[in-house]
């Protein structure tokens, strides 16, 4: 019911449209269709628009990642606000791209932070295809 809840959006008059949670809905129905280009470029606006909410950089690396850009995603989670530090899916993600860029240590490092600060993401990280030759060292 993607579309549906895409034209649901549209229909927020514009001026509402950038509120902080209506920007955020939009990223998360787009990301959940799976239209990374859309996602990305809502995330980019959202960057834009607040450049201190870690959404637009996480979501953002994510799209990027799915389209097979993951060097650029990982680049862009660097770049995000001092607040990224915080959270562990930050470090999940950056660990899952070492991964896939044939990093392990660096992978197995960045993991093991988002695990310290929040352990569901060790559960997680056992069914995260990005993650097959890194999970068996923990």
């Amino acid at each position: 019911m993607t579309d549906e809840a895409l034209a649901e959006l549209g229909r927020i008059p514009e001026a509402d449209r950038q509120h902080d949670d209506v920007a955020q809905l939009h990223v998360y129905i787009l990301m959940r269709a799976r239209r990374w280009q859309e996602a990305l470029e809502a995330c980019e606006a959202l960057r834009d628009q607040r450049p201190d909410l870690s959404l637009g950089y996480i979501h953002g690396a994510f799209c990027l990642h799915e389209l097979g850009r993951t060097e650029e995603a990982m680049k862009l989670l660097m770049e995000g606000p001092t607040s990224l530090l915080r959270e562990p899916v930050y470090f999940y993600n950056l660990g899952c791209y070492h991964a896939v860029l044939g990093n392990p240590e660096e992978a197995q490092n960045c993991l093991q932070m988002s695990f310290n600060m929040d352990e569901k993401f060790r559960e997680i990280a056992r069914y995260d295809p990005d993650l097959e030759g890194v999970m068996g060292k923990f």
